[in-house]
């Protein structure tokens, strides 16, 4: 049996259980030392504040003390240095001014101008560029100052390209717009248009009264040698040019048809082809008539015919000078002339008047007709006939419209129709102005 021991007292200490011991820490290395120990003050640093050091108020106002800049390098101070720098600060400068001097002036180059409808300015040759600014200036084709012009003219390149003429500007055209004009060489062209059927000496006599053309006319071209036509020119153009225009047009086309010309035709040389061409312009205004008309000629000539036609007794008579002014009378048909196709056989020598493209192509193919006889129909145009007997009817027919017309009977001096005779009668033509008079019998 276990004995009972006494229950402690207060003044007894109490036995503590013994623990076992934690397992021993391995550590690699050498170990870390304490903060305080540690040589670079950062025990220091973290456990102290800083302290900070009073100042008065007299102190606390005045400016910290900075520091003298360091003197610069040699390398700074070289010249070439300081030279490269200014260079490029000027450069930079240069480039800020121009860039803006370039907005600025596109800016003016494109404004719209101060026209208020298209103008035409003439520029004379030999004008510099500055008498061409001062010169749209003075016209009001340009407001601006004429340094934008020569700014616009040297920005295109077009220094040389600058052309003489007279030009058309259109409405508010911009500086842009007005050299661009003028660089390109848009002249104004000018319209020339030479009816057909006038001689050669009423188309030189076309040609001096023309101020747009230049120059003069040294000899009236050969008879026949001019093509009409509607020619475009500008301003400055000579007379002997539009000649020479006009003569390489008639060659061209008297070649062409030439070459096209019908198999049976009773011609035998280009100049034939013309003269007859000429007669046929002569005779009628009726393009539709052309043709009929020249197959009469053509039918006449391979019959050994006399042509018989009266604008050749004019020509004969005046020879391409104008018109006759009254009818034909009875002495002025007997008149001989080397014109005049009542006296000689077959053609005259040469033609009577410039023959139109119309009048060409008619002659080198006629109409396939048998017909031998035309007269004045009194509206224009003409009646047609094979033999003379329908001829004759066809006269008389045109008399008695007259006589109606006038109210009396026909002139008495004027020739009665002959078993030959192509038109007795008076035949309505166009002139060169495009009205009508009397040609034929009449002219």
């Amino acid at each position: 049996m276990l004995p009972v021991s006494a229950a402690p007292s207060p003044s007894t200490p109490n036995p503590v259980t013994p623990q076992p011991a934690a397992p021993a820490r391995v550590v690699l290395g050498e170990p870390e030392p304490p903060i305080s120990g540690r040589p670079d003050g950062f025990a220091t640093s973290v456990m102290e504040p800083k302290r900070i050091t009073p100042r008065s108020p007299r102190a606390a106002l005045e400016p910290d003390q900075v520091p003298m800049p360091s003197r610069p390098s040699r390398r700074a101070r070289n010249p070439l240095v300081i030279v490269g720098n200014a260079i490029i600060t000027v450069l930079v400068l240069l480039l800020i001014v121009v860039g803006g001097a370039l907005v600025v002036g596109k800016g003016r180059l494109e404004a719209p101008g101060p026209l208020q409808e298209d103008k035409i300015v003439n520029i004379p040759p030999r004008s510099g560029i500055m008498d061409i600014a001062d010169l749209l200036t003075r016209e009001g084709v340009m407001d601006a100052h004429r340094l934008v012009f020569i700014g616009g003219v040297l920005a295109l390149n077009a220094r040389s390209e600058l052309k003489a003429g007279e030009y058309l500007f259109p409405k508010q055209a911009s500086v842009k717009d007005v050299v661009e004009t003028i660089v390109e060489g848009k002249v104004v062209q000018h319209q020339l248009t030479v009816p057909e059927g006038l001689t050669s000496e009423q188309i030189v006599a076309r040609l001096l009264e023309s101020d747009i053309l230049s120059g003069n006319v040294r000899d009236v071209p050969r008879e026949g040698s001019l093509l009409p036509d509607s020619y475009h020119f500008n301003r400055g153009f000579t007379r002997e040019q539009m000649i020479q225009r006009m003569r390489q047009a008639q060659d061209r086309l008297v070649r062409e048809v030439w070459e096209r010309r019908n198999p049976d035709l009773p011609l035998k040389t280009p100049e034939q082809l013309v003269i007859l061409a000429s007669i046929i312009e002569k005779e009628t205004g009726k393009p539709e008539e052309r043709t009929r008309i020249a197959a009469v000629f053509a039918n006449r000539l391979k019959q050994k015919m006399k042509l018989q036609s009266d604008p050749t007794i004019v020509y004969g008579l005046v020879f391409g000078k104008g018109a006759l002014g009254h009818p034909l009378t009875k002495s002025e048909i007997a008149q001989p002339t080397p014109y005049n196709t009542y006296i000689i056989d077959g053609l005259p020598p040469g033609p009577i008047a410039n023959p139109g493209r119309g009048a060409i192509e008619a002659a080198a193919n006629p109409a396939r007709t048998k017909e031998l006889f035309f007269v004045a129909d009194g509206s224009g145009g003409h009646a047609f006939a094979e033999t003379y007997d329908q001829h004759l009817k066809n006269v008389a027919r045109l008399r008695s419209l007259e006589s109606e017309q006038k109210g009396e009977a026909s002139t008495p001096d004027v020739q009665a129709p002959a078993p030959g005779r192509v038109a007795p009668a008076q035949r309505g033509k166009r002139g060169a102005n495009g009205s009508s008079r009397a040609a034929g019998a009449a002219q």
